[in-house]
């Protein structure tokens, strides 16, 4: 048996790295050979080197992600990594102003004022902004349906002229727009749109199943400027969008972009009352200081998005970095994050010579993390060489990194296989096909092999 020891190491609390550390013992024993009365398992185990770098729930299971299609040249080779070190990182929110409700209207007094600006030219740029970030985020090819909720205020003033933007962009805005404003301004906005043949939906007329009919709602009821509570309609309106957000699954609920202030939050204080959660916050000119409440996966700024997320502190953190990584993996896999599960797998040979590649996570316990490769594999021969390696988490829409560091062993040869004969046939054939990390003459190759297999064990 060999074992091995990461000493603890003492945790340092600062707003950009948080790394945190444990101690963790390793055991590799050699595993027995088992009979799987699998299809496939009359394959000898020498041409079967389809294995698992094991990491497995307790009493529970990650999400299912789109992984190897059947067929692919993927083939698994268990192994195990031991977490000796989890890092998380921050980008730094030190250097950015938060405005206060008083700040933002004199800032606004300025630009209108000696700077020269008028209102109609900051609610253009504003609405471009805010239609320049959706559209950054939410592809119009699976998210063409815009629902835009407007106020009776500047607010409301830059959700119509994010809808028209949004229109020649290619998404299909509609707009409920209750408590119309007569200034010049806002009834030419409205013209612009009537003109374009944009459907406005009374409030009374709004489909029970908005999940059905849209795919993003645009908040742009109420402004930095609002005071007191809202009144019918838009109480009823803000209530909506938080049931909306209360939705866990964000692939059963429009997404929710809102305008500088989540209509209904404080202006300084945020979220007082179990408010809206947006998915999206654009913030206009700076962010107000809400804004360090907004917990959503993505906060622009005038358009650019804005990665100063919330201050990371030990103080604010688990004591067992296993349940923390396995709260931010839920709170990737919630944000909608495609394949969160996504990792950089760098091995290192016996020179110190590194390589990396991207491979899925399987699952994670108290023993360590699990992916599969292929045991022929040029990381399986350097994890063979050096048994130590690094993870890396990515998810860039949460501005957030996870890593991982410790030591490798393979998990039972019996858990191995047991994966293996899970999968697809045609996902079996094609890991024994592949030859990972070596040089074939071309993919005919391949595919004679793969057809010869097939031919082999026609009987399934």
């Amino acid at each position: 048996m060999l074992a091995a020891v990461a000493s603890r190491t003492r945790n340092k609390s600062a707003t950009t790295v948080l790394s945190l550390a444990m101690p963790f013992l390793l055991s590799a024993a050699s595993a027995s050979t088992t009979t799987n009365p699998h299809p496939l398992s009359p394959f000898p185990r020498s041409q079967n080197n389809s294995r698992v770098h094991r990491l497995q729930l307790p009493a529970r299971r990650l999400p299912s992600f789109p992984a190897v299609a059947p067929g692919a040249s993927f083939a698994p080779l268990p192994q195990r990594l031991g977490m000796a070190s989890l890092a998380a990182s921050a980008a730094a929110a030190a250097e950015v102003t938060h405005l206060t409700q008083r700040d933002a209207a004199e800032i606004d007094e300025q630009l209108m004022g000696p700077l020269g600006f008028s209102v109609d030219q900051l609610m253009e740029l504003a609405g471009l902004s805010v239609a320049a970030a959706l559209a950054e985020v939410y592809k119009l090819n699976e998210h063409a349906r815009v629902l835009v909720i407007c106020g009776p205020g500047n607010n409301g003033g830059d959700g119509l002229v994010a809808a028209r933007h949004l229109y020649h962009f290619g998404y299909r805005p509609s707009i409920c727009y209750p408590k119309r404003t007569p200034k010049p301004l806002y009834s030419g906005l409205v013209t612009q749109l009537e003109s374009l043949s944009i459907p406005f939906i009374p409030v009374e007329d709004l489909p029970n199943e908005l999940p059905r009919e849209f795919d993003v709602i645009v908040d742009a009821m109420f402004g930095f400027s609002f005071h007191g509570t809202p009144r019918p309609p838009f109480d009823h309106l803000i209530q909506m969008l938080v049931s909306l957000s209360d939705i866990q699954n964000p692939d059963k609920r429009p997404a929710i972009v809102s305008i500088d202030i989540p209509s209904g939050w404080h202006v300084e204080e945020g979220d007082v009352d179990g408010g809206i959660k947006p998915d999206m916050l654009v913030s206009l000119t700076a962010p107000k200081l809400c804004a360090k409440k907004f917990t959503g996966p993505h906060h622009f700024l005038g358009g650019r998005e804005n990665y100063i997320s919330p201050e990371l502190l030990e103080s604010q953190v688990m004591s067992d970095p296993f349940d923390q990584f396995l709260k931010w993996f839920d709170e990737a896999v919630t944000a909608g994050l495609r394949e969160p599960n996504a990792m950089a797998l760098t091995t290192a040979n016996k020179e110190g010579k590194p390589s990396s590649r991207m491979v899925l996570l399987k699952g994670v316990d108290k023993q360590g993390f699990v992916w599969y490769t292929n045991y022929g594999s040029r990381k399986a021969h350097d994890l063979c060489e050096n048994p130590n390696a690094a993870l890396l988490f990515y998810w860039n829409e949460m501005n957030r990194q996870v890593r991982v560091e410790g030591s490798v062993e393979k998990v039972p040869e019996a858990e191995s296989d047991k994966y293996f004969h899970s999968r697809p046939r045609g996902s079996q054939l094609g890991a024994i096909v592949s030859k990972q990390s070596t040089v074939i003459a071309g993919r005919e190759v391949l595919q004679q092999d793969y057809k010869k297999l097939e031919q082999k064990y026609s009987d399934g």
